[in-house]
C-alpha cells in the first residue's frame, strides 16, 4: 500500500523536475549563456528536493514544520510560474505547454497525500484485528436475525394453532347450544300440550289402576333449592361484637373448643365474617 502512495509522487516529482530544467534552459538560453540558465533550473530543483528531502526526514521522525512546508510550496509554485511564463511567451504550442504547467503543484499534492497515508496508517496486526471485530459483528447480527425469524416463524404458528383450536371450540360450541336449544324446544312443546298428559295417563293406567299419576316433564328454566328459604345477608359484624360471640362460643364448653370447632359453630349458627378477621378475633380473645 505505501508503494502505490509514494510510486506516483517519485514519479511526478522526476517529471516535474525534467521539465522544469528543460523549459529554463530553453527559455533563458536565449538571453543568457546556457551554463547559466542550467544553473538556474538546478537551483529551482534543487531547492524543491531538498525541501522534500527535509520534510520526509520530519514526517519519519513524526514532526512537521510549517516552514519547511511554505518553502517547498514556495519552490513548487515557483516551477509552476516558470512553465506558465514560458508557455505564456513560446511562439508555437502555447497549449501543450501550459497543460503540462500543472505538474509541479500536483506532485506537491501526491507528496501531501503520502504523507496523510502515513499518518493514518496501521500494522498488519491492527488491520487484522479490526477485520476480525467486523466479522464478528457481522456474525452476531445474522444469528440475532436468524433468531428474530425463528422467534417469528414460531409465534406464528403458536398464534395460528390457537386460533385454529378456538374455532373448532367455537363450532362445537355452537353445534352444542343449536343441539340443546332445539332439544328444549321439543319438550317444552311436549309439556304444553294438550294431549300429553292424557297419553300418559292412558298408557300407566293398565298398570297402576285406581291411581291418577301426575305427570310434569322438567321446565328448563331458574329454579328455587330445596330445603328452607335461603338466609338474607346479615349486617357485617364489628370487631368487638365479633370478640364477644367467639369468646361465647369458645367458652361455650369445658375445656374451652379449639379454633376449628368454634369456627364450625359460627358459621352454623348463621354468623358470617372472613377467615381473617375471625382468626384475628381468636387471637385476640384466646
Amino acid at each position: 500500500m505505501k508503494a502505490k502512495t509514494v510510486l506516483p509522487a517519485v514519479a511526478m516529482t522526476a517529471v516535474s523536475m525534467v521539465l522544469t530544467l528543460a523549459v529554463v534552459v530553453m527559455w533563458l538560453g536565449t538571453a543568457m549563456p546556457w551554463p547559466v540558465a542550467l544553473v538556474v533550473g538546478l537551483g529551482i530543483d534543487g531547492g524543491w528536493l531538498a525541501t522534500l528531502a527535509y520534510e520526509r526526514r520530519l514526517a519519519a521522525q513524526g514532526d512537521h514544520s510549517r516552514a519547511v512546508t511554505a518553502v517547498g510550496w514556495s519552490f513548487g509554485l515557483i516551477a509552476t510560474g516558470v512553465l506558465i511564463a514560458h508557455a505564456l511567451t513560446a511562439d508555437h504550442a502555447v497549449g501543450a505547454w501550459l497543460a503540462v504547467a500543472w505538474l509541479p503543484i500536483a506532485a506537491k499534492a501526491l507528496w501531501l497525500v503520502h504523507g496523510l497515508w502515513e499518518r493514518t496508517a496501521l500494522t498488519p496486526t491492527a488491520l487484522d484485528a479490526i477485520r476480525g471485530i467486523q466479522q464478528e459483528a457481522r456474525d452476531e447480527a445474522a444469528v440475532a436475525r436468524a433468531r428474530l425469524r425463528a422467534e417469528a416463524a414460531t409465534e406464528e404458528t403458536r398464534l395460528t394453532a390457537v386460533t385454529a383450536a378456538g374455532a373448532r371450540v367455537a363450532r362445537v360450541q355452537a353445534t352444542t347450544a343449536k343441539t340443546l336449544s332445539e332439544a328444549w324446544s321439543t319438550l317444552e312443546t311436549a309439556r304444553k300440550g294438550e294431549g300429553t298428559g292424557r297419553a300418559l295417563t292412558s298408557v300407566t293406567t293398565p298398570v297402576t289402576p285406581d291411581v291418577t299419576p301426575r305427570w310434569d316433564l322438567p321446565v328448563w328454566g331458574p329454579t328455587e333449592p330445596a330445603g328452607a328459604p335461603a338466609l338474607e345477608a346479615a349486617p357485617a359484624l364489628t370487631d368487638d361484637a365479633l370478640d364477644v360471640l367467639v369468646d361465647e362460643i369458645r367458652t361455650s364448653r369445658i375445656p374451652a373448643l379449639s379454633y376449628r370447632e368454634m369456627a364450625a359453630r359460627f358459621r352454623a349458627a348463621g354468623h358470617s365474617a372472613s377467615e381473617v378477621r375471625l382468626r384475628a378475633a381468636w387471637k385476640r380473645v384466646a
